[in-house]
């Protein structure tokens, strides 16, 4: 069976059952299935997030609860405690801080304001989409409790700890939250081009760009005035390091929609490129750049 088939929310019951099954077995024994890929293992454990969400909430809103928290998760493992680090984790606002909350009465409040307020305010970052606290969503009183306490303990599964170095997990991430942006897309009532260019478009104009040809350095920018979620950017950024190249070129990208810049800031960080630049700005770019995305 094509488990990644089954985690999508128009598939089938059997799809889903099936899918969830695998689920159970992962989350209770992480390590017990050997045969699968930890990139099918990680999708696992965020559909298992989703399932949770289910029935409070249209499916189209799933991926914003979901890529919160897993973006919490990323940086707290990454950053939370490292002087001088790309991302600012602020005390009391990691993941460690939000497994904390759970069983408490308020948790969906003090999730809004302990953890993603400052988080937020730190990196320039918004999450406005997100509100931890909405009973029309998550449910009031003790099911509001009880859902997002079930929630924060599938992203406590030990199959997804993101410390490890870049080559063994942040391309999986970032392709996992890909993932979600890519099937949730059309459930959002917005075309898929609006604010996602799938990877197999944007590896294609990355090549025509020439950028691998080209001679770069880390000084070398790109830049992207309409970038949506950031894909095309990052695919960019990767073509640039063609043949074992050691660069990392500089991302700019603009972007309309604040929703979707937000997407696109987080997307830049789970691909490791932090120092990448996202403007909600409709103005001119104030920078020259190496190369620019027509």
């Amino acid at each position: 069976m094509n488990t990644v088939a089954c985690l999508h929310p128009g598939a089938s019951k059997a799809r889903v059952a099936a899918a969830r099954s695998l689920v159970s077995a992962a989350t209770e024994h992480p390590y017990a299935l050997p045969a699968c890929p930890q990139e099918i293992r990680t999708l696992l454990l965020l559909w298992a997030s989703c399932d949770e969400l289910r029935g409070g909430m249209d499916a189209s809103q799933y991926k914003d609860y979901v890529l919160v928290l897993l973006f919490v998760k990323y940086v707290s493992d990454r950053y939370a405690g490292r002087p001088y680090a790309a991302i600012t984790i602020p005390p009391g606002a990691s993941f460690a801080d939000m497994v904390a909350l759970k069983g408490k009465t308020d948790i969906g409040d003090q999730i809004n304001k302990r953890i993603l307020g400052p988080l937020g305010a730190a990196n320039n970052l918004s999450f406005s989409e997100v509100d931890f606290n909405d009973p029309a969503k998550l449910g009031s009183g003790k099911e509001m409790v009880d859902k997002i306490t079930s929630l924060i303990a599938i992203f406590e599964n030990p199959a997804l700890d993101f410390s490890s170095n870049r080559a063994e997990g942040d391309d999986l991430l970032g392709d996992a939250y890909e993932y979600l942006m890519r099937h949730f897309a059309t459930e959002s009532g917005k075309s898929k081009g609006q604010f996602y260019t799938p990877a197999e478009v944007s590896r294609v104009i990355a090549q025509v760009l020439g950028i691998r040809h080209a001679p770069t350095s880390n000084d070398t920018t790109v830049y992207d005035p309409t970038c949506g979620s950031g894909s095309l950017l990052l695919k960019v950024g990767v073509e640039a390091t063609h043949g074992g190249k050691d660069v990392h070129v500089t991302l700019y990208g603009q972007e309309k929609d604040s929703s979707t810049a937000g997407l696109a800031r987080m997307n830049m960080i789970l691909h490791d490129y932090a120092t990448a630049e996202i403007s909600r700005a409709t103005r001119s770019p104030v920078h020259s750049f190496s190369m620019a995305i027509p």
